[in-house]
Order: C-alpha cells, then sequence, then structure tokens
C-alpha cells in the first residue's frame, strides 16, 4: 500500500518564533535554562496580548512619589502583608476546624496544635499575626494622620481605611471565639454584653452576635462564617478600593517637606 506523503508543518506565528541570537551566542543556539526562560517571556507576552494587563501594572507600579518618603510609608504595605499573612493560614487552619461547641471546635484545634504537621507553627502564626496585623492598622492609620494624607483630595481614602480598622477589629473579636476554650467562652461574653450596652443598636446587636437569648451553637456558627466569609470578603474589596485611590491620587509629601517655590511656578501664579 503506498505511503501517504508527508504535509509540512504549518508556520509557526511570529509572535511564538523565537527571537534572533545575540551577538557572542554560538550558532544562536540557547541552553535549557534560557530556553525554559523564553517559554515563560513568550507565554507572558500571550497573555499581556489579549489582557493588556502590562499597562495596569504599569500604572500600579511605575509611579512618581514624592521627595522625603521614609519607612513610615510602607506600613500599609506591611499591613497588607500581615493581612495575606493572615488569608493564608486561615485558610489551612479552616480545613481542620469544626465549629462544634459540644467539644469538636477545641478538639479541631488541639488536634491541630499537636498532631498535624507544622499546625502549631501555622496557628501560631495566625494567632500572633492577628496581634501584629492591629498593631500595624493603628500605626499606619496614625500615621496618615500625623502628615495630614486625611486632607482633600483623599477623604474618601480615610473613610475607607477607618472602615477597614473596623473590620480588624471585628475579625480579631469574631476569632477569638472559635477555640471555643474556657478563656474565649468567657471573654466573648464580656465582649458581647459590652456591645448590648451601645446605644439604640446595642441591644440588637448583641442579639445578631449571640444568634439568640444565649450562647450555644449557633453563637459560633455565626462568629465562624463572619470570621471566615462576611469580613474577609469586605476587606478585600475595600483594599481594592483603597489601593486604587492611593495610586490614583498619589501619596502626600511628609510635613517637614516644604513645595519647591521656583521662577517658573511664581510667573505661573502672576
Amino acid at each position: 500500500m503506498p505511503r501517504l506523503p508527508k504535509l509540512p508543518a504549518p508556520p509557526l506565528p511570529a509572535a511564538l518564533k523565537a527571537p534572533p541570537a545575540r551577538p557572542g551566542e554560538e550558532d544562536g543556539r540557547l541552553g535549557p535554562i534560557e530556553d525554559a526562560k523564553q517559554a515563560g517571556i513568550t507565554i507572558v507576552d500571550w497573555v499581556d496580548e489579549r489582557t493588556s494587563l502590562s499597562g495596569v501594572g504599569r500604572w500600579l507600579l511605575f509611579r512618581k512619589v514624592p521627595k522625603g518618603t521614609n519607612w513610615f510609608y510602607t506600613l500599609g504595605s506591611a499591613t497588607l502583608f500581615a493581612f495575606l499573612s493572615q488569608a493564608v493560614t486561615g485558610v489551612f487552619l479552616a480545613m481542620y476546624y469544626r465549629p462544634d461547641p459540644a467539644g469538636g471546635a477545641y478538639e479541631s484545634i488541639r488536634h491541630v496544635t499537636n498532631e498535624v504537621f507544622l499546625g502549631q507553627f501555622v496557628r501560631g502564626m495566625h494567632k500572633w499575626g492577628s496581634s501584629v496585623m492591629v498593631v500595624l492598622v493603628f500605626l499606619h492609620m496614625g500615621r496618615t494622620f500625623l502628615f495630614g494624607a486625611y486632607k482633600y483630595p483623599r477623604e474618601l481614602n480615610w473613610v475607607i481605611g477607618v472602615v477597614l480598622l473596623v473590620l480588624t477589629l471585628v475579625m480579631a473579636f469574631t476569632g477569638y471565639l472559635l477555640p471555643f476554650d474556657q478563656r474565649a467562652y468567657w471573654a466573648t461574653i464580656v465582649g458581647v454584653n459590652i456591645n448590648g450596652t451601645g446605644p439604640l443598636l446595642g441591644p440588637y446587636l448583641s442579639d445578631f452576635l449571640r444568634g439568640g437569648g444565649e450562647f450555644g451553637a449557633t453563637t459560633l456558627s455565626r462568629f465562624y462564617s463572619i470570621h471566615m466569609l462576611l469580613v474577609p470578603g469586605l476587606i478585600i474589596a475595600l483594599i481594592g478600593a483603597h489601593l486604587y485611590l492611593v495610586t490614583k491620587l498619589g501619596t502626600t509629601a511628609p510635613p517637614w517637606e516644604k513645595a519647591e517655590n521656583s521662577a517658573d511656578l511664581r510667573e505661573a501664579k502672576a
């Protein structure tokens, strides 16, 4: 039986062709590491051609900063890193946690701490990371206030930051009950009772947090859902809006830096 002729392969698109050899390269042949790098660059270019994400990246990362920017301006980034750490460690803890007040919650925490590989380390990062995040949020808000970064046109960003501060405290409060030991149980009762003393909405807020008139299974499930689903979703959305406004409006120069009063500016004012 005669064999069919082999058809030539279709030509490779220009975007996927390897670039011309650089001066000094032997016969234009690259090693495996260079081939892997080139493959990664090709894939990134392919995605960027269809999404144009490089423009967004340049808009976010390559921007001017005021003179005098120092380490105080890294408190916001440090807070964001603390939140990401909390999110990652929280996901791992949620894989083992059981919101059952009849021993399941406490037993799952004990199991993670004593038996799961690196469980104590992950739980420690989540436990102490919550305190670190609260401290960083307050420091970041203090720096913003002292540097006058809440003034026009950044008022909306200041409001978003205040809401993020409140949500961070809500995260810390709802997460404190989840181990469901004696200390967490009674401390949460005190906290909910304090909320109940607020004017007008206080009693309704206490009933909402308890899920009824008394602490029980509904209370733990409600705290768990607020801690894992509701508040993190709000924080992620508000962080996105916060970063967008920071990039759009820019950062404020330190109060001890004076604006340049050059001759061109004097002529423009005249």
